[in-house]
């Protein structure tokens, strides 16, 4: 692996892809992008022009297989991760998954019986918010006792609109996700069982999927979480979180904007995106996995992260079709986690 810099091939060149291998040939000094691959080649050709050192590549399969290459960003269809994440593993080669790491469980429990026979961590899963300075300063405070034993969460998470092609059950897997990851990170717990609740479904929705939708935990311990998930016609897009623990109450920041007071308002901007929302933890999650995968150990979101949040997302999704909370059965947890 190269001293210098980590050589970083990029399978997916969509808006995700674009963002970060832009992230990485500008704000991460350790890494550099010197492969692409599109299944539409000309997104591929069009970004390796816009920067040095690129090359394009016939299939993903070639950038992982490639001696030139150190690492792998997957950023494809949710469909194709777990067929290129186990072929980076099958071939001993450090991966970044965006989420969801797969699309079932067995896929994820295959991955993670590989890494457990390889010995070390190969994989990390892009669940962003744990990069956030919002998220890690109320990480710190539930570790220091400031507020007591955390009871509760509230948490919400709205959105202004969805691309076309929107389902039910992408505002689990793909929106939801997020507080299935931050909620066990934030509180250090497992959950034993998860529930969703329909609820008056809003006008603003511009499809025929459910919204919004509520999302329950309840973790090992018996601490309880509920997420309203506005996956469309939210005001902005805007992410809510309050823990409440036994002395007191973390509530998320808000990103620091500027402060608008007149005669005639009070308010302040919301983003209208998350890539907005998130930039600068998008920052943080590259520079560090990028310093952890120099450094030969991985630091961030585990492939047993992605694991339990698609079991989790599974169960929810067969919770709204139940009707009642559905148990958390997870395989055993390997000491590489």
């Amino acid at each position: 692996m190269s001293t210098k810099k980590l050589r970083v091939g990029v399978i997916g060149c969509g808006a995700i892809g674009r963002e970060h291998i832009h992230r990485l040939m500008t704000v991460v000094p350790s890494a550099t992008v010197v492969a692409v691959y599109d299944y539409f080649e000309e997104a591929a050709q069009k970004v390796a022009a816009a920067y040095e050192g690129i090359a394009v590549f016939p299939s993903g399969e070639a950038i992982i297989e490639s001696e030139a290459v150190d690492a792998v960003l997957v950023a494809t269809t949710d469909d194709t991760h777990a067929g290129y994440v186990m072929h980076c593993l099958d071939n001993e080669k450090y991966v970044f998954c965006e989420k969801p790491l797969a699309l079932t469980a067995p896929e994820c429990e295959a991955m993670l019986a590989k890494e457990k026979a390889i010995g070390k961590r190969l994989i990390q899963v892009g669940f962003n918010r744990r990069f956030d300075v919002g998220y890690r300063e109320m990480k710190q405070a539930i570790k220091e006792g400031e507020i007591g034993e955390p009871l509760m969460i509230h948490s919400a998470h709205r959105n202004i609109s969805q691309a076309p092609g929107f389902e039910t059950d992408y505002a689990i897997t793909r929106v939801a996700i997020h507080e299935i990851d931050i909620t066990r990170w934030l509180l250090e717990e497992e959950y034993e069982e998860v529930q969703v609740l329909t609820v008056k479904q809003s006008r603003r929705t511009t499809g025929d999927w459910l919204n919004p939708q509520l999302v329950m935990f309840k973790t090992v311990t018996g601490q309880r979480v509920d997420v309203e998930v506005q996956t469309d016609g939210a005001y902005a897009y805007d992410i809510q979180c309050q823990v409440v623990g036994e002395d007191g109450t973390l509530n998320l920041p808000d990103p620091a904007k500027v402060w608008k007071r007149t005669n005639q308002s009070f308010s302040y901007s919301l983003t209208d995106h998350w890539a907005k929302r998130f930039i600068e933890s998008y920052d943080t999650e590259f520079n560090e996995w990028a310093e952890s995968v120099v450094a030969d150990q991985l630091v961030g979101p585990s492939a047993w992260d992605g694991y339990v949040s698609c079991v989790v997302s599974d169960a929810l999704i067969l919770s709204r079709k139940t009707g009642v909370p559905e148990k958390i059965k997870l395989v055993e947890k390997a000491d590489i986690y």
